[in-house]
């Protein structure tokens, strides 16, 4: 099997997806208050681009350090008999 299909097989299984979602919404929401919590509250102008941004970013780190477990968790191929290069 391909890296790449590895990979992403990493990213939609187990769970994957929807802790990532739980940290996204919980980490891109304290960042949005910290971030635009005066212009929530004025009622001033938002960024949406920012808003988003600040949702989809914690969802990748949150994938990348999943995923990145997990191949490093796999089992590696055994090794050739006769142990040659």
């Amino acid at each position: 099997m391909s890296n790449w299909r590895k990979i992403f097989g990493y990213c939609v299984s187990d769970g994957v997806p929807w802790r990532s979602f739980v940290v996204a919404v919980i980490v891109g929401t304290i960042l949005n208050l910290i971030n635009q919590g005066d212009a929530l509250l004025s009622g001033a102008h938002l960024n949406f681009t920012k808003i988003i941004l600040t949702f989809v970013v914690p969802y990748c780190v949150a994938t990348y350090g999943a995923v990145s477990y997990r191949a490093r968790a796999a089992p590696r191929a055994a090794p050739t008999a006769g142990g040659g290069f």
